[in-house]
Order: structure tokens, then C-alpha cells, then sequence
């Protein structure tokens, strides 16, 4: 997550926002505040490796919110470490889903490290990344990632699974502990705020353009030769490219200068038929990032409720410079067993991403 500041009037500070909002919501509200589970929708389709198709769409939707912006721009490694730094990410962001009675917690840790994510852009527009207006756009791109996920590759979603998985991600935000201010109230306004935002806010920035255009260095711990490193991922990352130019809402599509066809709609259609038959038969050890696949063995007795959460792979960690600054998540170190397979899912799943997966039966955290 990251997050934005305005910069005319003076703004509330986010911290008397978050107290505001819950003086105005109330006992009644705070009861609300209740992890989802597995009979849930997110549960179903957020922990699936086929997100991680849509990598560029959401770092690029993201990136295009100004605040939000200038925030990476500024305070970013993303170009330094790419897989690194997506990889650790995903982990307690799955969390906020997947940790059940400890998804409050993690909200509250991903809030931690952005407290110190402010400045002001070169156009003079101060930013924080605790803003509720920039936290929340963050937010909203992660749910529309399921929906776009799941219509694009998993078969599609019913208007009534639609209208439930807005339902579940005003719970999910509420894991943050953030103003409830900037959430619609129903689905029908979130596509009105959806449209106004891609419209109407929108920008395409030096953040943007590094994500249209970004390269995956090979990460040290992996055993290949460069040259081949670069042969596998530079065909994965313009697939993105293009994905991303399919999905993209038109407006956004036209701010970004992409051009998308008849045909390729079509093709982007058939391709997707294929990605969703090819998982029928794809284990959970491999669909299911591995905080989510921890969540459903827990709801399943397989191990202890409270058995530790499951971290990134220590080898994801940032570079040793940046590990002291508040705003990283640094992994524990794991086992050798654990760091092997970890390292070999990392480097070739479907995305990129660098989701280790936990042995069966075996849920210790890292």
C-alpha cells in the first residue's frame, strides 16, 4: 500500500482522521471489525498464483494515483530489487486476508511501515502514504485485481459475486484500522468512483513509465546465467505489458498511449479460457500463495490455529543499506530445505512473483 496527502488546505492529519471516523462510526461499526474466512469470495480467488498475471495492470494503476506516485518515486527500491521486493510484499498483504484472527495485527504492521512514506511532489503536491484518500485507491486496486482476475481467468464472476466481494473488501479494508471515509457505500457507487478516478485523476508519471518499462535484474541467490535469466523474463514482462493493456479500463488504456484491437481482445479471451482450464488441474501447493494455503490448513484442523504465520523467503530481504529505515519488511531467516524450494518457485512461477510454498503438513513460519 502506499498513500497520498493533498495540498491546498491544511488536511487532517491521518491519525485524527482514523479517530474522527471512529468516534462517527461507533461502537456498532468496531463489532463489524471481524476477519473474513474461507466461506469468503477473497479467500477463493486473492491467495491464486493468476493474479500475479495482472503484476503490471495493478503497479501500474497504482503508480498513476499522483500521491501515490510520488511516494515511489521517492522512497522506492522497486527498480533495485523488482522480484525481491514484490515478493516480500505479497506476503503480510495476503495476510490482512488470510491471518484470521491475526489479520488486524497485520493490517496494523502494513500501516507501520508507511508512517514515514511523505514529501512533497515536484509539482508541489504534498503526499503521506497514511493519507485515507491514497490508502484507500491502493485498496480498491487490490480488489479490483480479484475482479479482474477472476473474470478474465478463473471463468468469471455473477453480478451477486460481484456485489459480495465488494461486501468483503469494506471488511477487508476495515483490517487496516484507517478512515472508513473514502469507501463507497455500495457497488454500484465504487464503479462511479472507479471511473472518476481513471477519468478524471489518473496521470501517467515517471512511477508508471518505470513499471511499463521495467526490467527484472537477476536476483543474486539465483544459480543462472544472466543471459538466460533475461531470455525468460523479458518475454514474461512484455505479456504483462500486454495484458495490462487489455485490461486496463479505456480510459486509462488511452492516457497510457496503448493501443488494443478487435483481435486482440479476442486472442486475450482464448488465452484466458486456457489459463483457467490449465489450473483445473494445478495443486493448491502451487495455486495458492503460500499464506493462503497456511489460512486453509488452519480452517481445516490440519495444523494448530495458532501456528506461526508463514514469512518471506529470507533471501527476499531488502539490501542490508535499507534494512534499518521503518518502512521495509524485513523476513526471518529460514531453513536451508525451506530456502531451496522457496528459491525455486520464486524463480519460475507462472509470474515472476516469487511465491515460496511451505513443505505439506508443515507450516512453520520462515
Amino acid at each position: 500500500m502506499t498513500t497520498n496527502a493533498t495540498l491546498d488546505a491544511p488536511r487532517t492529519a491521518p491519525e485524527h482522521a482514523e479517530t474522527e471516523d471512529r468516534r462517527r462510526t461507533g461502537p456498532a461499526a468496531r463489532d463489524e471489525v471481524r476477519p473474513l474466512g474461507p466461506d469468503s469470495l477473497t479467500w477463493k480467488y486473492f491467495g491464486d498464483l493468476r493474479t500475479g498475471m495482472l503484476g503490471i495492470w495493478i503497479g501500474a494503476l497504482q503508480n498513476m494515483y499522483p500521491q501515490l506516485g510520488a511516494g515511489v518515486e521517492e522512497h522506492s527500491i522497486l527498480l533495485r530489487e523488482p522480484l525481491q521486493r514484490v515478493a516480500r510484499s505479497v506476503y503480510p498483504i495476503m495476510g490482512v486476508v488470510y491471518d484470521g484472527d491475526r489479520a488486524r495485527q497485520t493490517g496494523e504492521q502494513i500501516k507501520s511501515y508507511h508512517k514515514t512514506i511523505k514529501g512533497v511532489d515536484a509539482r508541489g503536491r504534498r503526499y503521506h502514504a497514511l493519507d485515507p484518500e491514497t490508502f484507500y485507491w491502493a485498496h480498491a486496486t487490490f480488489f479490483m485485481l480479484i475482479i479482474k482476475t477472476a473474470e478474465y481467468f478463473c471463468g468469471g464472476l455473477t453480478e451477486a459475486e460481484k456485489r459480495q466481494l465488494f461486501d468483503e473488501h469494506v471488511q477487508w479494508y476495515r483490517m487496516y484500522g484507517m478512515s472508513m471515509r473514502p469507501v463507497p457505500k455500495s457497488w454500484e457507487e465504487f464503479q462511479e468512483y472507479w471511473d472518476r478516478k481513471c477519468r478524471e485523476e489518473l496521470e501517467i508519471n515517471k512511477a508508471t513509465l518505470d513499471i511499463f518499462d521495467i526490467r527484472i535484474p537477476k536476483p543474486w541467490f539465483v544459480p543462472m546465467p544472466t543471459g538466460i535469466w533475461d531470455q525468460i523474463f523479458r518475454p514474461l514482462v512484455g505479456a504483462q505489458r500486454w495484458i495490462a493493456a487489455g485490461v486496463f479500463d479505456p480510459p486509462v488504456r488511452e492516457k497510457a498511449g496503448m493501443r488494443w484491437t478487435l483481435g486482440d481482445e479476442i486472442l486475450l479471451r482464448l488465452f484466458g479460457k486456457l489459463v483457467e482450464l490449465t489450473f483445473v488441474v494445478v495443486p493448491d501447493e502451487i495455486r495458492l500463495h503460500p499464506r493462503a494455503l497456511a489460512a486453509y490448513r488452519r480452517a481445516e484442523g490440519r495444523i494448530p490455529p495458532d501456528a506461526p504465520l508463514v514469512e518471506a523467503p529470507s533471501f527476499t530481504a531488502p539490501p542490508r543499506d535499507r534494512q534499518g529505515l521503518p518502512m521495509h519488511y524485513v523476513p526471518p531467516r529460514r531453513s536451508l530445505l525451506d530456502r531451496a524450494g522457496a528459491l525455486v518457485h520464486t524463480t519460475f512461477s507462472l509470474t515472476g512473483l516469487g511465491w515460496a510454498i511451505p513443505r505439506p503438513n508443515s507450516d512453520k513460519a520462515a
